[in-house]
């Protein structure tokens, strides 16, 4: 008999006897559980359940597949995982794809409905808590089932508004609500949660009020978008003028208003966030280190970055060690292969393209000097966002041996001199590398924010512990700004606009019109990469066809001896020997991206509509 089934048997044995000896043993409570009547009359209890919500925010935006590669910031190198189902407009109701479980339909529901049940007990007169703690709990719960309503309609539209906590025995069809209806009712929700929670002191990550006044903000800034218009959608999309997918009525100039005053609660009772202050550009190696200590939002240790830029933080996830959660990983998840690490969501020549000049003009393949030398003169973001090839890196000798001195990323392929010959060899973080030659990045770059750069930190073993930014203040700010432009006040919105480029190193924005608007949709993009947005704006400024439809660009990359220059073992970058080529080229062969209407919305699944008989598919969906 194994130690396996002996275990087992003793304990059956032993149960036995305990069931003989106790006649009341069926009567005893379950250690592992607690009588619903015992909740909500504990402060703990009570606070626990509420706290168990919070995971339905799951590892915020740090999963292995990041929504970046849904957009044209990133590509997913990996196969088999169901992301190419979006990109190439193949989903369904049948498929619907790669789906994060922070903002899956059902998983979404099953949070909103422990938000009904907290409001709904804390409500019951007979409660007993104190008023503080009950103030304290609804308004979290308020703030939670606001936001899990706004992953629902951002991605799927109007939805069915439930408030009530249904019983097994219960009818759970529901017809979807109007958009107009769901806004509304995020935005209450916001309210009520912002009023529970003015004046309260709050853990990071848990929600206060002005993390609140940040979800009206988003949601009202995204209410009144093109994709929201009745008219602007049937320009492009007739299908989609339906009312759980557009206001019905009303002005769309009304409701920039209405997110133009939300986002300036915002700015107001934000706190300033971080070097916002300034009247010029700082120097470009400060632009980068700014951005860098932002992206740290306070979680690194390495030198020179600034721990009190967590202050553009208003709400986030945060990780700690006493716990292995996935997004901890970040670093593996993303960083380069000749590390040992997975480079999975990297960025494609698209997002590469678009940071501009230090000067602030556009680059430009077209540009000879531009081409030669691709990664010079640019917005100092740019540094701290993505590595290329060249860029310096930690110590690779940590966790690759010593072939690489220099601690440079190498994406290319170079001549070297051996035995009297040359030899052309392939990059230490290709596709073809020495150390991994199969977790190498396709696009020919490397993601950088949000790894930490701390030089002791090994990407592929160790922990990180970097917040996931939900919400910032430079996105208030942001968001400011574009309702500034859309109603007219462009003095305003270049202020703003200035102040988040003066923190980078940029120089100030000085166009109007349809430039100024440009601008905003670059310094947004630029700005807020990698963090959740640009799949989102691109579809609410309707030009998804324009940008989340277009066809990958990647870079190639060689270095041959310059007449009469040599170098041998190891490789390092040096423009002083090598003349090096950097060649765009478009890759259909890992995606065939397009795009079709339909992918401004996802589909509901087939087993949502089983489920719910009232509930009704998309457009451009069937429900089978």
């Amino acid at each position: 008999m194994t130690h396996f089934y002996k275990t087992l048997f003793s304990a059956l044995f032993f149960g036995s006897l305990l069931v003989a000896c106790n006649k009341g043993f069926l009567d005893q409570t379950p250690v592992d559980r607690v009588p619903k009547d015992q909740v909500w009359k504990d402060p703990a209890l009570a606070t626990a359940f509420v706290n168990e919500i919070y995971n339905g925010l799951g590892q915020g935006g740090f999963e292995e597949q990041m929504l970046a590669s849904v957009s044209d910031e990133a590509v997913f190198t990996h196969t088999g995982r169901n992301i190419n189902t979006i990109n190439e407009g193949s989903l369904n109701a049948t498929n619907v794809g790669w789906e994060s479980d922070t903002y899956k339909y059902g998983t979404m529901y099953n949070r909103i409905r422990a938000c009904n049940i907290t409001l709904q007990e804390l409500s019951n007169p007979e409660n007993m808590l104190d008023n503080n703690t009950k103030a304290l709990l609804m308004g979290q719960a308020y703030f939670l089932r606001a936001y899990f309503y706004h992953q629902l309609v951002r991605y799927y539209g109007g939805v069915p508004l439930i408030t009530k906590v249904y019983d097994l025995d219960e009818d759970y069809s529901a017809a979807r609500n109007s958009f107009e209806e769901c806004i509304n009712f995020i935005v209450n929700d916001c309210d009520s949660a912002a009023l529970l929670l003015k004046g309260q002191t709050m853990d990071n990550g848990r929600a206060t009020r002005v993390a609140a006044l940040a979800l009206k903000s988003r949601t009202l800034l995204y209410a009144a978008s093109d994709l929201h218009d009745k008219a602007k959608i049937s320009a492009v999309w007739a299908a989609g003028a339906t009312d759980q997918l557009v206001y019905s009525g009303g002005s769309q100039k009304d409701r920039w208003e209405l997110a133009k005053q939300a986002a300036l609660a915002v700015i107001q009772e934000g706190g300033g966030g971080y070097k916002l202050d300034l009247t010029a550009p700082v120097a470009d190696s400060i632009g980068t280190l700014n951005y860098i200590s932002i992206s740290m939002g306070g979680g690194s240790t390495a030198p020179g970055v600034d721990a009190s830029a967590a202050s553009d933080l208003l709400f986030a996830r945060y990780f700690i060690a006493d716990k292995d959660e996935s997004g901890e990983y970040i670093g593996k998840y993303n960083g380069p292969n000749g590390y040992h690490n997975w480079s999975g969501n990297t960025p494609v020549g698209l997002l590469v393209d678009d940071y501009r000049m230090k000067d602030g003009t556009p680059f430009s393949w077209s540009n000879p000097d531009q081409k030669a030398h691709p990664y010079t003169n640019r917005d100092p973001r740019f540094y701290a966002t993505i590595m290329y090839d060249g860029a310096g890196w930690k110590p690779r000798n940590l966790v690759s041996g010593d072939v690489d001195p220099a601690n440079q990323i190498q994406t290319g392929f170079y001549d070297l001199a051996s035995g009297g010959k040359t030899i052309t060899v392939a990059g230490l973080d290709t596709r073809s590398s020495s150390i991994e030659d199969w977790n190498g990045s396709r696009t020919g770059y490397y993601m950088r924010k949000f790894i930490d750069p701390n030089p002791k930190i090994k990407d592929a073993s160790d922990k990180q512990f970097i917040p996931w930014p939900f919400f910032r203040y430079t996105e208030a700010v942001l968001n400011y700004a574009e309702a500034c432009i859309e109603t007219g006040d462009e003095a305003t919105a270049k202020t703003w606009l200035n102040k988040i480029r003066f923190r980078a190193g940029m120089p100030a924005i000085t166009s109007s019109g349809a430039a100024l608007l440009a601008e905003y949709r670059n310094e947004r993009r630029i700005e807020l990469a990698y963090e959740e947005h640009r799949y989102h704006d691109a579809r609410r400024w309707l030009i998804a066809p324009q940008t989340l439809g277009r066809k990958l660009t990647f870079i190639s990359i060689s270095g041959k001896f310059k007449s009469g220059k040599t170098m041998s073992a190891p490789y390092h970058h040096d423009e002083t020997i090598y003349n090096y080529t950097y060649t765009p080229f478009v890759d259909n062969a890992h995606e065939n991206r397009t795009w079709d209407n339909k992918m401004y919305y996802r589909p509901f699944s087939r087993d949502e509509l089983n489920k719910n008989s009232k509930l009704e598919q998309n457009p451009g969906y069937t429900k089978s």
